[in-house]
């Protein structure tokens, strides 16, 4: 009897789907009910936000309605802008969409604008003189160094709530009461931005500031061309911080504004609520948090994965 040669016999080819064990079963499940407090805390961040979308698009009369509906069923642009709504004809299914609430140059614009530029102004000039600050106390052996850090550790245990009574008496003796200094200046000095940049300091080699002096570089030129390109995942990180409290500041704002015009997005969406109540018109209150929303989301998509190396890298160590 023939025997077929070894490289003619056909392999048994085995089923692509294979039977899932007890064991995998098992393994599969118990990670589902570990992540269970995760999907739980998940649901409680979107269930407002969800919330918040559907309002936006509700007409008046969805907005009314009670029990509430948890999908629009007309949905509608009218709390943006409604072209309908007539300040000389009152009409309960038209009101007044966001961009027509507000009697100032450009509307809500103008605090979209005010937001943007305050909190561009404040992250930009912290993170360039916390970083310089940090650089002197890294890597410069100055006497009283280390009193100072603890110092300006020690500041970071003090409310800052204790400083608005102290701050807005100095911004009314400079005159600077509802304009941008009174925003921007106080809010430069940040120390755990300055805490953070000195544990990120510390592992960088003191050998490459060293060359770079025996090259003739002076202290400006180290720190712009050598310190700030290293700092690039830290300071991007400390940014998403600085960005997010700046954008949703609201007590200090509260206190230094008087017009109008010169309102951020927080200030001026409480102003909104308490100019107009009722259920008919948190439509375009909602309007309003989701256009304050987006730009904060939006960049930290984009920075999110400087966010996560700057907090490895960093090591926090002494």
């Amino acid at each position: 009897m023939a025997v077929a040669p070894m490289d003619r016999i056909a392999p048994v080819q085995q089923s692509p789907h294979r039977t899932e064990t007890g064991g995998g079963r098992r393994a599969r499940i118990n990670g589902h009910l570990l992540r269970l407090p995760f999907y739980l805390l998940a649901l409680t961040m979107i269930a407002p936000f969800y919330w918040l979308l559907i309002t936006v698009f509700k007409p008046p009369r969805e907005l009314a309605r009670t029990p509430p509906s948890f999908v629009p069923e007309s949905p509608t642009f009218a709390n943006f802008y409604d072209p309908e709504w007539s300040a000389q004809a009152i009409n309960p299914g038209h009101l007044q969409g966001i961009f027509q609430r507000y009697q100032v140059d450009f509307g809500f614009w103008r605090f979209m604008f005010n937001s943007v530029l305050i909190t561009t102004s404040i992250t930009v000039g912290s993170l360039l003189i916390c970083s310089l600050a940090a650089y002197v106390i890294a890597k410069h052996d100055i006497k009283g160094r280390r009193t100072i850090f603890l110092l300006i550790i020690a500041s970071m245990m003090v409310p800052w709530q204790t400083t608005l009574i102290p701050n807005y008496v100095i911004m009314r003796n400079l005159g600077w009461l509802d304009s941008y200094p009174a925003y921007i200046v106080p809010a430069l000095a940040k120390a755990f931005v300055l805490f953070f940049l000195v544990q990120f300091l510390q592992s960088i080699p003191n050998e490459l500031i060293q060359a770079a002096r025996v090259d003739g570089a002076g202290e400006w030129r180290i720190w712009w061309r050598i310190v700030l390109p290293l700092l690039r995942p830290a300071l991007a990180a400390m940014s998403i911080f600085i960005v997010l409290a700046e954008w949703n500041n609201f007590l200090w704002p509260l206190i230094i504004v008087q017009s109008d015009e010169m309102a951020n997005i927080p200030v001026a969406l409480a102003r909104l609520n308490s100019y107009f109540g009722g259920p008919d018109h948190q439509g375009a209150i909602m309007a309003g948090g989701l256009l304050a929303s987006v730009p904060t989301i939006v960049f930290f998509l984009i920075f999110q994965k400087y966010f996560t190396k700057g907090i490895a890298l960093s090591g926090i160590k002494g």
